[in-house]
């Protein structure tokens, strides 16, 4: 959610108004451009309220605040309001997916009592497809590897395989459990690892294709280190 939504709703209008929307009032017609704007930026604030997690809101104590927000701005302190509502939302956004991380457990759980499953304290497993004989990593290291990621339930959501062309990064530049886990890897092994959401992306996820509390798994080789 956005943390301005009138900043946002004010940029909209101006491209509503290129673009020559044509609406109509379902309490009175639209007679000049003051009850068109005045129409439309009510529109484009209950759209962005409509795709925000509060869609069960108090009409009345909705228009209250808002009217509040012209006849007394003062009395608004917007940072607090930013931040309550900010919070409401991640607090909203981790109940919507608790599911991903009880799913995620109990898949760990399973998974570590399968052969050749390695469990580290952090809670990263791993398993070794294949071990080479090179130099292991350090954090500070920069390696080259071919990998694939997908979700527990078999979703891939990225692949260097797919892509035809290994990646290049800093190890400690990425999510935790690939900065322990490569750094078991001598040069020229492929590991299985099997990541928990709190060594991965964590309570947001990532580019819309990670869900918030996600396991992960990651098939890793790799190349080089330079």
């Amino acid at each position: 959610m956005k943390k301005h939504l009138t900043a946002v709703a004010l940029f909209l209008i101006a491209l509503s108004a290129v673009s020559q929307i044509q609406i109509e009032s379902t309490t009175r017609p639209l007679k000049n451009e003051r009850d068109s704007i005045s129409f439309f930026l009510g529109q484009l604030m209950g759209s962005s309220i409509a795709q925000s997690p509060f869609t069960n809101v108090d009409l009345e104590l909705l228009f209250d605040g808002f009217k509040q927000s012209f006849t007394n701005p003062t009395a608004v302190n917007m940072d607090q309001c930013n931040a309550y509502v900010q919070e409401a939302a991640q607090r909203k956004e981790s109940e919507k997916y608790a599911g991903n991380k009880e799913a995620g457990q109990n898949f760990l759980n399973d998974n570590a009592k399968k052969k050749g499953v390695v469990s580290t304290a952090s809670g990263l497993q791993y398993e070794v497809v294949t071990m080479g004989n090179g130099k292991k990593p350090m954090a500070t290291d920069e390696v080259t590897v071919h990998y694939r990621g997908t979700l527990i339930d078999g979703t891939q959501f990225d692949s260097s395989y797919d892509r035809n062309e290994p990646a290049t990064f800093p190890l400690n530049g990425v999510i935790k459990g690939w900065t322990e886990g490569v750094q078991l890897m001598p040069i020229g092994s492929k590991f299985k690892f099997y990541i928990p959401y709190d060594l991965a992306y964590g309570e947001g996820g990532a580019g819309g294709t990670i869900p918030p509390f996600s396991t992960l798994i990651f098939e890793v080789e790799l190349i080089s280190i330079k």
